[in-house]
């Protein structure tokens, strides 16, 4: 089997025999029921192969299609003029850059239907609308504009350069304005891109393109459907559980756990990352692969900005409106965290009208609480490292050792970094350090700020020889948070449990910004 990993072109997949997951059924879908669409998904979620499965589909070419599921419904094959843009590969922040993009494009276009592009500085978008006429009337059908990363432009400069970005923003404006005077020229059009920037105004020079991000029927338009990954990948995942000494189902739940839990409807149908899954089969390996493609570097600007903790912002229901459209606001991360795929809906509410958030799987939430761990604990020793290290000392039973490491990485804590001027935020810093530590070393069940019947335990952290209750105080002293552990009971759903139980009761100081005394019980 061959993975078109990279590999973003229909045709080249198609004519060089790598694996594909038919989507075709949805491509007809969309070409006959609408006429304007913009989809938003993460990157390296399928979009620029999907917009080349739809270029090929409307310039005819049937013999790519053929054993697919579009084949039985298509009787036609029309062939249309396709206009495809595609904002990836280009340096936004370059002043010109993207004035320069479109006018290529235009001017490649000009050449083909034998049009003059006028003098130099004309507005590009009467030129544009020109193009389209004259495909119209040359071709005898109305023209189909694709769109790839739409959104690239101004993402590059965002919270970079505000003049650029002002900039960009009006001229993307300006430029998909003509699809509304060019509408009788017009068959299809077809936008994606990581966010959507609705309340900044980019798409208010024409009529709003129909958002199936959250359609219930596209759901699955981008990624891999449970359904299609037992139905496609059955042969590799058999190959993975020889290499893991593992059954099939055992090997199957470790993909899930690891590149599933991805929806983007209130169907709430699982997707899993196609890329990473991709990868992991080529490979025959579990990794992050999705995240170590590489982190969007105006997310990291943006949290940057946000006091916003992760721990406050996940595993909370939200209105749509909080978290669909990008309000151009640093303070408020949330919207750009999601559509960047870091955050994923995991429940709704269909009587309020509310999603869940949270991570999707295993790979985004270590690999994203790294990252902001990172920034969070700047200027102290690795933290990778230590997090490995803490791990294995809790899979072994090895406290007094958690407990040393544990007290040496926050001493490595700059000062700066606890100094907070009033209790609140003294006490706000303390349970994040402590989230963001337990989330960090969760190769195992790490439960922060678990319900319970009697009340929240502040972390329990189960492997499986060994089950750690932890209640941490601030100023506190050891013996009162063990006290708690026995008075609200959070050891009793583990009385018939067969693994060895501790109970620590642990003091955090403001003053020295580390443990101060540690009790086991």
């Amino acid at each position: 089997m061959k993975y078109p990993i990279g590999i973003q072109s229909f045709d080249r997949l198609i004519e060089d025999g790598y694996v594909y997951v038919d989507k075709t059924d949805m491509v007809y879908s969309l070409a006959k029921e609408g006429a304007i669409y913009f989809l938003s998904r993460p990157r390296r979620f399928g979009k620029s192969l999907l917009v080349s499965t739809l270029k090929n589909y409307f310039l005819g070419r049937k013999e790519l299609f053929k054993g697919l599921k579009i084949e039985a419904l298509e009787k036609e094959w029309k062939v249309y003029p396709v206009f495809h843009m595609d904002f990836n590969g280009s340096d936004y922040t370059r002043q010109g850059m993207l004035e320069n993009r479109i006018r290529s494009y235009v001017s490649d276009w000009e050449k083909i239907y034998s049009l003059d592009s006028g003098e130099i500085g004309s507005d590009i978008g009467n030129r544009f609308v020109k193009v389209l006429r004259a495909a119209h009337e040359q071709s005898g059908r109305r023209a189909v504009v694709l769109v790839d990363e739409y959104d690239k432009p101004i993402l590059d400069v965002l919270d970079v350069n505000k003049n650029l970005e002002e900039e960009h923003r009006n001229i993307l404006k300006g430029f998909y304005s003509v699809f509304k005077s060019a509408d009788e020229h017009l068959q299809f059009v077809f936008l994606t891109g990581v966010t959507k920037f609705s309340q900044v105004s980019v798409f208010s020079g024409f009529n709003q393109p129909k958002d199936i991000s959250m359609h219930g029927k596209y759901e699955t338009l981008c990624g891999i459907s449970q359904e299609e990954l037992d139905a496609t990948f059955r042969d590799p995942i058999e190959s993975m559980s020889k290499v893991y000494r593992c059954s099939y189902d055992e090997m199957r739940a470790m993909l899930k756990a690891q590149y599933d839990g991805y929806h983007f409807s209130d169907f709430m149908t699982d997707v899993y990352n196609p890329f990473s899954l991709l990868n992991a089969f080529d490979a025959q390996r579990i990794s992050d692969y999705w995240f170590k493609s590489g982190t969007p570097t105006y997310l990291i600007r943006l949290l940057s900005h946000t006091d916003e903790n992760m721990d406050e912002i996940t595993g909370k229901y939200y209105a749509p409106k909080e978290f669909i459209d990008y309000k151009a606001d640093v303070e408020q991360p949330l919207p750009m965290i999601y559509q960047s795929g870091y955050l994923t809906i995991k429940d709704f509410d269909l009587r309020r009208n509310l999603f869940l958030l949270d991570y999707p799987n295993n790979e985004v939430k270590d690999g994203f609480l790294s990252l902001v761990a990172t920034k969070y604990f700047k200027g102290s020793e690795s933290v990778d490292s230590w997090t490995k290290d803490a791990a294995f000392q809790l899979e072994e039973g090895r406290l007094d050792d958690f407990r040393a490491g544990l007290t040496s990485f926050l001493a490595s804590i700059p000062y700066t970094m606890r100094r907070k001027e009033n209790e609140r935020e003294r006490e706000r810093y303390f349970h994040y350090t402590f989230y963001l530590i337990m989330r960090l070393i969760s190769v195992y069940a790490v439960y922060a700020e678990k319900v319970q019947s009697r009340g929240r335990v502040d972390c329990i952290v189960e492997t499986p020889e060994y089950v750690y209750i932890f209640e941490f105080k601030l100023d506190g002293s050891a013996e009162e948070a063990l006290r708690q552990i026995e008075e609200k009971g959070y050891a009793f759903e583990y009385a018939s449990d067969r693994r060895k139980l501790y109970k620590i009761g642990a003091v955090f100081s403001s003053e020295t910004g580390t443990i101060s005394e540690w009790r086991t019980a």
